[in-house]
């Protein structure tokens, strides 16, 4: 998959099929708008190109609005790839951006500089100055500017919308399984493992205390999970998923605090990860977190969440 940064003086293709959207988690929803611009794509014998923005756009118009994101730009990239398209731009999102008019951000970044020739959006989708445009609107636009336009209906399942607000929603809860349903992939987090109070290894259960590239959507509590740590050669390198336990929370036995840490310990492994980038990927909530009377009990509880680990981690199948 090609991708370009920012909006070229030129187009890099002669016609593109593009679906537009943030395409935060790549989830069910977005497969759909992706996989119509793919299929156009062919249709026209042009180019399939993914069209995102960075950053989301409420962070740029109401900050104090913005969501939580589920992905890096990086690891968005990455799904973006898994679906087939040949192309993924990256526009930066401003207050200049921002305060075109649609019909300019129809002439200049569809026509001008994205050489669309047809255009995939979501029942929802809003451009140009205060949003003026919608999706109704850009049918009329695309037919001034000689391109032809899909609206995607939302994608349900169990009679809720694939969104990255439902999706959100789920993991606060630490509902992992129906976030799973509406992203069609596991959740995962990267980031860098780094020097925490080593209280793990007095325990007997040493942990990588992993701070995430993006503040956690995730609500606290201890996980199964898998992590992979990232070659140093080539870093968008995975070796292999190991076997894990996570603990999210604030570490009430030990600490009386509200900062939030990820602390994972992986099953059955021997090294030092320190400065390492890693990815967790979550599979299924063990349980809350909860403050204990004593030392002793805590490493029996942590026995039992490596037991329950391991079950739950024997019957999940890696996506």
């Amino acid at each position: 998959m090609e991708v370009v940064r920012g909006l070229a003086a030129k187009p890099r293709w002669d016609k593109a099929a593009i679906a537009l959207g943030n395409f935060d988690g790549v989830h069910l929803g977005h497969r759909a708008l992706l996989d119509r611009a793919i299929a156009r794509a062919r249709e026209l014998s042009g180019k399939s190109v993914a069209v995102t923005f960075d950053p989301h756009p409420t962070a740029v118009l109401a900050p104090q609005h913005a969501p939580a994101l589920l992905t890096t730009v990086a690891r968005r990239l990455e799904w973006l790839e898994h679906t087939g398209v040949d192309a993924a731009v990256v526009i930066p999102f401003s207050a200049e951006l921002a305060a075109m008019t649609a019909e300019d951000f129809v002439e200049q970044v569809l026509r001008q500089h994205l050489a669309a020739a047809h255009v995939v959006v979501g029942y929802d989708f809003g451009y140009g100055r205060g949003r003026a445009g919608s999706a109704a609107t850009l049918s009329a636009h695309g037919a001034r500017a000689g391109f032809g336009v899909d609206v995607i209906a939302p994608v349900t399942l169990a009679g809720q919308a694939a969104s990255s607000t439902a999706i959100r929603g789920h993991l606060r809860l630490g509902d992992l399984a129906s976030a799973r349903r509406l992203l069609g992939h596991a959740y995962d987090l990267d980031g860098v493992v780094v020097h925490g109070e080593k209280r793990g290894r007095t325990l007997g259960f040493p942990t990588a205390n992993v701070e995430p590239d993006l503040p956690l959507v995730l609500g606290s509590g201890i996980y199964a999970c898998r992590l992979a740590v990232f070659e140093d050669a080539r870093p968008t390198t995975l070796g292999p998923a190991l076997p894990a336990v996570a603990s999210l929370g604030t570490n009430p036995t030990f600490v009386d605090g509200t900062r939030r840490t990820l602390e994972v310990f992986v099953l059955d492994f021997t090294g030092d990860l320190y400065d390492r980038r890693v990815r967790v990927e979550l599979v299924t909530k063990l349980r809350d977190e909860a403050r204990y009377p004593s030392i002793d009990a805590l490493v029996a509880q942590i026995t039992r969440d490596v037991q329950d680990a391991r079950r739950a981690l024997a019957q999940d199948s890696p996506p």
